[in-house]
C-alpha cells in the first residue's frame, strides 16, 4: 500500500486480505477500517452497502487496470478475435487473488445482486470493446457487449476451477467460445447476403437501426438491468 493512495484502494487492499475467510461482507469491511486507519465515517461513505460495494469497487479497480494494460499494448499485428482474447485473458490476469473472484461471483449469484453482477460484467465488457477502438452507436453497440459479456461470464466461471499449468484450459476454453461467436456472425452475414432472409428480416432490420447507444454508461446498464431485479 503506497502512501499516496487513495482511501477507497487503502480499504480495498485492506479487504483483500480478509476476503478470503470473510467473503465480500459487513465483517470484511469492518475489518479493513481497523487494518486501514481509514476514519469509520469515510469508509462507511465510500462503501454505504458495506461487502456488496465493496466488491463492485474491486471490480471497478480491475476494469481501470485493464483499460491501463490495453492502452500500453500494442495489438495491432494481431486478429480481431485475437485482440478479443488478448484483451479477457489479461483482465483475469490482473486478478490479484482468485478467491476474492470467487467470492463475488457467490455474492452476485444471490438474487437480490444479480442485477450487480450483470452491470458489473457489463463494465468489463464496455472496457475491452472501447479500448479495441469500437466505435458503433447503433444496435451493434449493444449486441457486441452482450455478446463479449456471456463469454467472459463463462470464462471466468471455466477459470475459477481451473488448475491446469498457467490456465492453459482457461485459454483453450476462451477460444472455443470466441470461435463460436465467429461462426455466429458469419452465419448473420451469409443471412443478409441472402435475399430472401434479406426480405424477411427487412422489418427487425430496421427497426434495430433506428436503436442508439446509450449517452451515458448508466442508460444501459440501469434501466436495463432493473427489469430483472
Amino acid at each position: 500500500m503506497t502512501p499516496e493512495a487513495t482511501p477507497e484502494d487503502r480499504l480495498l487492499d485492506a479487504a483483500l486480505l480478509h476476503v478470503p475467510f470473510d467473503g465480500w461482507s459487513e465483517t470484511t469491511l469492518r475489518a479493513a477500517i481497523r487494518d486501514s486507519g481509514v476514519h469509520d465515517g469515510l469508509a462507511r461513505a465510500l462503501f454505504p452497502r458495506g461487502g456488496v460495494d465493496l466488491a463492485l469497487a474491486y471490480h471497478r479497480r480491475g476494469d481501470a487496470r485493464l483499460r491501463e494494460q490495453l492502452a500500453a499494448t500494442d495489438l495491432s499485428a494481431l486478429r480481431y478475435r485475437d485482440r478479443i482474447a488478448k484483451a479477457v485473458r489479461l483482465r483475469l490476469e490482473l486478478v490479484e487473488d482468485k478467491e476474492a473472484v470467487r467470492r463475488g461471483t457467490t455474492l452476485f449469484a444471490l438474487p437480490i445482486y444479480a442485477a450487480e453482477g450483470a452491470r458489473a460484467i457489463w463494465g468489463t465488457s464496455d472496457a475491452i470493446w472501447s479500448a479495441l477502438g469500437d466505435t458503433s452507436r447503433d444496435f451493434n453497440w449493444y449486441s457486441k457487449r452482450a455478446t463479449l459479456s456471456a463469454v467472459y461470464s463463462a470464462t471466468v466461471l471455466f477459470w475459477l476451477g481451473d488448475d491446469s499449468p498457467g490456465h492453459q484450459a482457461t485459454w483453450d476454453f476462451l477460444d472455443r467460445r470466441i470461435e463460436n461467436v465467429m461462426g455466429i456472425e458469419k452465419a448473420k452475414a451469409a443471412m443478409r447476403e441472402n435475399p430472401v432472409a434479406k426480405a424477411v428480416l427487412a422489418g427487425p432490420l430496421k427497426l434495430m437501426e433506428k436503436i442508439r447507444r446509450p449517452e451515458t454508461p448508466e442508460d444501459l446498464p440501469g434501466k436495463m438491468m432493473d427489469r430483472f431485479r
